[in-house]
C-alpha cells in the first residue's frame, strides 16, 4: 500500500507541475502559487471543520508551519523555471531535493535493504536522465538552473517537514496549516503587485477565467503531500521520497502530449529506468 501511496504522489505532483508551469507562461508565477494554493486551503478548512481535526492540535505543527513558509518561495522558483525552460528538463532536475527526504530518514537510522538501495539508485539515475540534460550552448540557461536547484531543496525540506508535522496522526490539520500558512506567506510577496496602480483589475481578470485550473493545481498539490505523507509512515521514508519523486517522468510525457515538446532519447531511457526501479522497490 505504501508504495501505491507513494506512486499516486508522483502522479498528482507530476499534473499539478504540468499545470502549474503551464499557467505561469499566462500569469505572474507568484500569482498562479498563491490562487492554486488559496483554493487547496479553502478545502482543507472545509475538510478540518467537518471532521474535527482541530483535535489533532499539537507542538508538531510548527513543522508544518515551516513548511508553510518555505513551499511558496519553492513553488515560485520552480514555476518560473518551468515557464522559462523545457519542463521536460527542468521538472526532472527538481528531484534532487529528494536528497533531502532521503538523508533525514537514513540519519534517524533507516538502512533499505539491498534491493531497495538499487531500486533507489535506478530510480534517481532514470529521473535525472529523463531530463535529457544538454550540452554545449543548448544547456538551460544559469538562471533556470539556479532557480530549479533552490526550487528542489526546497520541496525536499517540505516533504521531509510534512512527514514530520503528520508522524503522529492529524494529517489532514497539518496539510491545512501548511496550506493556510503558503497563503499567508505568498500573498504578503504579491501584495506590492496588487498595490500597482491597475494591476489588480487585470490580473483578476486572468485568474478568474483560470480559476477551474488553478484550483486542480492546488487540490492535486495537496493530495500529493498528503499521499506522500501517508506512504512515509507506512513504510521507509527513503524508499517513499523516492518513488514519489517518479514526478517528473509524469510531466514530461505530459509536456510531450500537450505541448509538443520533443522528448530525447536519453529521456526515454531515463523513464524507463525510473520503472525499472520502481519495479525493484516495489518487489523488495
Amino acid at each position: 500500500m505504501s508504495v501505491l501511496l507513494a506512486l499516486s504522489a508522483s502522479l498528482l505532483w507530476g499534473l499539478a507541475d504540468f499545470g502549474g508551469g503551464a499557467l505561469t507562461r499566462r500569469l505572474p508565477a507568484l500569482a498562479v502559487v498563491v490562487s492554486s494554493q488559496l483554493a487547496a486551503a479553502v478545502l482543507l478548512v472545509v475538510a478540518v471543520l467537518a471532521t474535527g481535526g482541530l483535535g489533532d492540535a499539537s507542538s508538531d505543527l510548527w513543522y508544518a508551519v515551516a513548511a508553510g513558509v518555505i513551499g511558496p518561495f519553492a513553488m515560485l522558483a520552480f514555476y518560473r523555471a518551468l515557464a522559462l525552460g523545457p519542463m521536460g528538463v527542468v521538472s526532472p532536475l527538481a528531484t534532487v531535493g529528494v536528497a533531502v527526504p532521503v538523508g533525514v530518514g537514513l540519519a534517524l537510522g533507516e538502512r533499505p535493504g539491498l534491493g531497495q538501495a538499487a531500486g533507489i539508485a535506478i530510480a534517481v539515475v532514470g529521473v535525472a536522465l529523463a531530463g535529457g540534460p544538454r550540452r554545449g550552448g543548448s544547456r538551460a540557461a544559469a538562471r533556470v538552473l539556479a532557480l530549479t536547484l533552490g526550487a528542489a531543496f526546497g520541496f525536499g525540506a517540505v516533504m521531509a517537514l510534512i512527514a514530520h508535522a503528520s508522524a503522529g496522526g492529524g494529517l489532514l490539520l497539518a496539510l491545512c496549516v501548511q496550506r493556510v500558512c503558503n497563503v499567508a506567506v505568498g500573498g504578503a510577496a504579491l501584495a506590492p503587485t496588487l498595490r500597482r496602480a491597475g494591476a489588480a483589475p487585470g490580473l483578476a481578470r486572468g485568474l478568474r477565467g483560470r480559476l477551474p485550473a488553478l484550483t486542480a493545481v492546488g487540490v492535486a498539490d495537496v493530495a500529493a503531500n498528503g499521499t506522500y505523507a501517508m506512504a512515509a509512515h507506512g513504510s521507509s521514508a527513503a524508499v517513499a521520497a523516492v518513488l514519489a519523486s517518479l514526478y517528473p517522468v509524469v510531466t514530461a510525457l505530459m509536456a510531450r502530449g500537450v505541448l509538443k515538446e520533443r522528448l530525447r532519447r536519453v529521456q526515454v531511457i531515463g523513464a524507463g529506468l525510473a520503472v525499472a526501479g520502481t519495479l525493484l522497490l516495489a518487489a523488495a
